[in-house]
């Protein structure tokens, strides 16, 4: 009977203790130089509390595979969705190719300003290299679907360059500059919105310090009750927001 409470204390206990870790030890930052601001985002990543997460997202920063893609989704009030795709003259963007996806690390809640891994849906640990930026707390959305999306950075500085992004009209949910999709055009890489660089700017074992990631509780609440959802949970699924685009 005291089964399940000793079990959330020692969970909770370790979950305060990689937040300590988070926010003192090893973090790291990378800056993203795109095509919608001379000014960069720049996230900062937990290295510690989803080292298997950051370690993927890192290995494609480091071969420069985020360089020269395009952002791919954008829903107003709720996600920017990028790093997986190219443009090559078409809207029919083109796939990049992918590594071992990685282990699902549901640590941190889904807030505004967080950036989180999109997956298959249906599949926890099959996240690659696309990511997103929560626009908005979508914490009731995603923190108990598809077994938690995993949070592995936080924006401190250039919010307001995603959130511009996400100003943009879109054609198919793609972000668009000046562009007309109504009408039979033909877009130019001007038209839509290029990360023309990521790199990491900061290695230094206190750049997450400061920084206040708030817990997901949620999954754990979800599986107290036996995996039910809310209904923002079940309404993101049926527009497939944050799923990996295949």
């Amino acid at each position: 009977m005291f089964k399940n409470p000793i079990q959330r204390f020692i969970k909770s206990a370790l979950l305060l203790s990689t937040v300590a870790l988070s926010t003192s030890a090893l973090s790291t930052e990378v800056t993203f130089y795109t095509s919608a601001s001379d000014s960069p985002i720049v996230i900062n990543l937990f290295d510690n509390a989803t080292p298997k997460t950051v370690a993927n997202f890192l290995s494609y920063v480091n071969d420069g595979s985020y360089d020269n893609t395009v952002v791919h989704r954008s829903v107003p009030g709720f996600v920017v969705q990028g790093g997986g795709y190219v443009f090559e003259g078409s809207l029919n963007l083109t796939k990049l190719p992918t590594k071992t996806s990685v282990v699902n690390e549901p640590v941190y809640s889904n807030r505004r300003g967080t950036i989180a891994m999109a997956k298959i849906g249906g599949q926890p640990n099959s996240a690659t290299n696309q990511w997103f930026f929560n626009l908005i707390d979508n914490h009731n959305a995603l923190d108990a679907t598809e077994s938690g999306y995993t949070v592995f950075g936080q924006v401190i500085e250039g919010m307001d360059i995603v959130d511009k992004i996400a100003g943009y009209a879109t054609c198919n949910s793609i972000p668009t500059i000046d562009f007309d999709c109504s009408a039979d055009n033909v877009p130019g890489v001007e038209n839509l919105v290029t990360i023309y660089s990521a790199t990491i700017s900061d290695t230094s074992i206190d750049s997450a310090n400061g920084l206040n990631p708030i817990e997901n509780t949620l999954i754990d609440a979800k599986e107290d009750s036996g995996g039910s959802s809310s209904i923002l949970a079940l309404f993101a699924l049926s527009f497939l927001i944050f799923r990996r685009k295949k």
